[in-house]
């Protein structure tokens, strides 16, 4: 056991990474090398203390690290770009944290961490499969690993809780006095349980209501248009030559994967080795392989059509053929089988992806077809490899390529005014679906629509509005009528609505035909049983509702869990209080950003080294 729990100190190495770094640029004055900072000088300064650029690193880098342990494709310009901001947010705040500890005398003694350290695990190994016994967090188990770790992991258990204890005194601070009655945690209760039901009509103006009996005038559009200007923005727009180069594999990808299937089965139906074996090596399903391919008992229905109709075919214990679906190529082997409504089988999945010389083959290709438009047009250079190009015009607030996606990288590129200009042709990019180049025919700066633009649009936003005021006028003279003594089905029938019911739900449900947390799904809970409403408006829409059915919530229920409640709802008021607190503090420090003049300076001043590209 304890074993296992050394090589598990991983979980403590990511958790306490960031905390580590705070340590050592904070309290230690030492950079990520632990060297003394400041190799490169300083990037800014934050009400007077310095911004190092070693500091600045250390944070940036555990920030792309963990961007990048979450995606498979390469961190984009764009997404690199946010990390160097959150970056500098992150060490500021720490700055300010840090001088707000000093200057309130917050320190951490060595008996409050070895307190911690043994009876306050941090969050993340609570619910680490090490530490459990029967599915619960075992405390013997982590006080036994702490007493039986190494320096480093110490050190970095040290380093966390030196970094958030004294933070949680501050968040005390900070954050004291939050206090919540019982009548605020009630209704918070009661909003998520109350239930109730409807029945109700609407009258959908724009079904109801015909076209030709509204008037929209010029002067009507012309001051809605004067009124709401900034509604009719419009990003700029380029105008480019695209040429991409997808990463799907090609038919050759698809036949190769299928072979080696075959190759497979033929070891395996010939004894070779055993289907455990293989699928533990080879299959790309990682549920399944580690236990030897095995998919459990599963019911008729449940896979895919193509898999399907092969497990409820085929013969027990015979590996079939290579069979193709969405997700690749399998080779499959049922166990058990109960007739056509249920079995238990065992695969192997092959994706289908490129090969190694196929891979080597684009990447060729992606290569030849950048260097070849640093010389000539982009049309020219893909005519010669053979590639076919498009234009087409993209924007800059959600750039797309047919064939390519989303090409953040390019849309910089290309919206770029300092960089680039009409007729420049673009490196290579690369996205997860493509590579792929532009060519820059013509840009269009960001604007406003015309008036006569706008025009139809506009038309059509006050026609609605129109339409919805006749609506409320008809349901007016229908609600006139129940007043009246008719019944809400009576009147319905004479005005050919329809009388829909709706619910249980609770006040923040979706309820269908009525909506989410809107007038009309309010009205409902401020009406007794059997009450009828006035006329509501929402959704574009004009609703009668009358209540038919209460169920409160069960304030029996509510006591049992009250203290979680009240502990979860102070939590998060707290958090919400310390990110106004250093919000505030952010307004009022004297912080200055210098990253672009020294990371960034003319060609012909540049000493420091730019942030390096992983």
């Amino acid at each position: 056991m304890m074993r296992q729990m050394r090589d598990n100190t991983v979980w403590i190495m990511l958790l306490t990474a960031l905390a580590f770094v705070a340590l050592m640029v904070f309290e230690w004055g030492m950079d990520i090398t632990g060297q003394t900072a400041g190799a490169f000088g300083e990037i800014g300064r934050v009400n007077g203390t310095p911004v190092m650029y070693d500091n600045y690193m250390a944070v940036y880098r555990n920030l792309y690290d963990q961007l990048q342990d979450q995606q498979e494709e390469p961190i984009t310009n764009a997404q690199n770009s946010d990390l160097e901001d959150r970056a500098w947010e992150e060490i500021v705040n720490s700055i300010l944290i840090q001088q707000e500890l000093e200057r309130r005398g917050i320190v951490v003694t060595d008996q409050e961490v070895i307190d911690a350290a043994r009876f306050s695990p941090p969050p993340e190994l609570l619910s680490s499969p090490v530490f459990a016994t029967e599915g619960q967090f075992d405390p013997q188990k982590y006080q036994q690993f702490v007493a039986s770790a190494d320096n480093i992991t110490l050190l970095q258990l040290e380093a966390y809780y030196r970094d958030i204890i004294p933070r949680g005194k501050l968040l005390r601070q900070v954050a004291s006095g939050v206090y919540l009655s019982d009548a605020e945690l009630w209704t918070a209760y009661r909003d998520a349980n109350d239930q109730a039901s409807v029945r109700f009509v609407s009258f959908d103006p724009l079904t109801r209501v015909n076209d030709d009996q509204i008037v929209v005038t010029e002067a009507e559009v012309a001051d809605y248009y004067d009124a709401n200007r900034e509604d009719f923005a419009v990003p700029a727009t380029a105008r480019v030559v695209s040429a991409y180069l997808t990463k799907a594999p090609t038919p050759a990808d698809t036949a190769a994967v299928i072979a080696r299937a075959a190759v497979l089965r033929e070891g395996i139906t010939s004894g070779q080795e055993t289907f455990e074996d293989a699928a533990a090596r080879e299959s790309s399903d990682p549920t399944t392989a580690p236990n030897g391919g095995d998919l459990g008992v599963f019911p008729q229905g449940r896979m895919v059509a193509a898999f399907d109709s092969v497990v409820f075919a085929t013969p027990l214990n015979r590996v079939t053929e290579p069979v193709r679906t969405q997700f690749g190529v399998h080779l499959i082997e049922v166990t058990q089988r109960w007739g056509q409504d249920s079995a238990q089988a065992r695969h192997i999945l092959l994706p289908f992806e490129r090969t190694d010389e196929s891979e080597i083959g684009l990447l060729a290709m992606a290569d030849s077809l950048e260097e070849l438009g640093e010389s000539m047009t982009l049309t020219a250079a893909a005519a010669l490899l053979g590639i076919e190009v498009d234009t087409l015009e993209i924007t800059e607030s959600f750039p797309i390529v047919p064939g390519a996606g989303q090409i953040a990288e390019g849309g910089e590129w290309a919206f770029d005014a300092e960089e680039t200009a009409v007729g420049d042709v673009s490196p290579v990019f690369e996205n997860s679906t493509a590579f792929y180049g532009l060519e820059l025919l013509s840009v269009d700066p960001a604007g406003y629509l015309t008036l006569e633009e706008a025009d139809a649009a506009i038309r059509q936003t006050i026609g609605v509005e129109k339409k919805i005021a006749l609506a409320v006028e008809e349901a007016e003279e229908f609600l006139s009528q129940v007043r009246e003594g008719r019944t809400l089905d009576e009147v319905a029938r004479e005005y050919a609505v329809e009388v829909r019911e709706a619910g249980p739900f609770a006040r923040v449900d979706f309820w269908p035909g009525l909506g989410r947390q809107n007038a009309a799904v309010g009205t409902v809970f401020a009406l007794d049983v059997g009450e009828i409403s006035n006329v509501v408006r929402a959704n574009q829409n004009a609703f009668i509702l009358e209540r038919t059915a209460d169920q409160p919530a069960d304030s029996t229920l509510w006591s049992q869990q009250l203290d979680v409640q009240r502990a979860q709802s102070v939590n998060a008021i707290e958090q919400q209080r310390l990110g106004q607190w250093i919000s505030a503090l952010r307004e009022t420090a004297r912080i200055v950003d210098r990253r672009e003049e020294v990371l960034n300076p003319p060609d012909d001043q540049q000493q420091i080294p730019q942030i390096p590209m992983f």
